[in-house]
């Protein structure tokens, strides 16, 4: 029997889905490991809400298995869904009641105790750079801070994976950088394994794990630098380009062989 340090974080098994006959996902496999950062890398209607509503269970599994920190969805799901925080593409937040007041009615929903929520309320705003914000209204913040708030929301009841759905759509290039900075330094730190979905090619970084999906398939899974190598690309736009045979409307870069050593 394996031992729990061998076994993936988030594990990902011939996991298939239809919407009557059209296929959404068509045997997609992937591991993700503790402590990593995992970017589902694919252009518009690639699959990739579709598998989070498999993840969250939003759509019932029909074929495939999937695990979260070594909880099969199908036999524990209890389990398996205590060990995901999720940020969802549709802001979720109550937008009249405070920053703090959003997490302590999730952490009620929860379960926790109004003690272990304050414990557990306060670090995430300072991680986030909401402490000073925690009595406006969610009304008043801007677009970048209630993602910041949906994140410290998703992370309050500490879970193994941290699953990000398009999170930075409509925010401007420097609050989605920052964004993404944040939530790396949430992996880097041991806080969470991420898993992080894209069609933003510039999200990805050196030392990421890229999982390329199209038309309901994995195309690519690896560190990222070493993509552009078995692959012999130049940048990640030109592989992203090259594997769903997209023609380039307008310049690609993102991460590529000679930037790649930075962040």
């Amino acid at each position: 029997m394996p031992s729990p340090a061998s076994i993936p974080t988030l594990a990902i098994d011939g996991v298939s889905h239809s919407y009557g006959p059209k296929q959404a996902l068509d045997g997609v496999s992937f591991t993700v490991e503790k402590g990593a950062f995992a970017v589902l890398l694919g252009p518009n209607g690639a699959g990739k809400s579709t598998l989070y509503a498999l993840l969250t269970q939003l759509l019932p599994l029909r074929a495939g298995r999937i695990a979260i920190a070594g909880h099969d969805i199908a036999t524990d799901p209890r389990g398996a869904l205590a060990g995901l925080g999720i940020v969802f593409q549709a802001p979720t937040l109550d937008l009249d009641l405070s920053v703090e007041q959003n997490l302590r009615y999730f952490a009620r929903l929860r379960g926790m105790s109004g003690r272990d929520a304050t414990r557990r309320i306060h670090p995430q705003l300072e991680r986030l750079a909401l402490a000073d914000r925690r009595r406006d209204r969610v009304r008043a913040l801007n677009g970048g801070h209630r993602r910041r708030l949906e994140i410290a929301r998703a992370l309050l009841h500490e879970p193994e994976v941290l699953l990000l759905d398009e999170p930075t759509v409509g925010l401007d290039i420097p609050t989605r950088q920052r964004i993404v900075d944040d939530v790396h330094d949430l992996a880097s730190d041991g806080s969470a394994t991420v898993l992080w979905a894209t069609h933003l090619i510039d999200e990805a970084r050196a030392g990421d794990q890229v999982v390329l999906l199209h038309q309901g398939s994995v195309k690519a899974d690896g560190e990222a630098l070493a993509l552009l190598d078995r692959f012999d690309c130049d940048d990640l736009g030109t592989l992203f380009n090259q594997l769903t045979e997209r023609k380039p409307q307008a310049p690609l870069q993102g991460l590529s062989r000679t930037a790649g050593a930075g962040r």
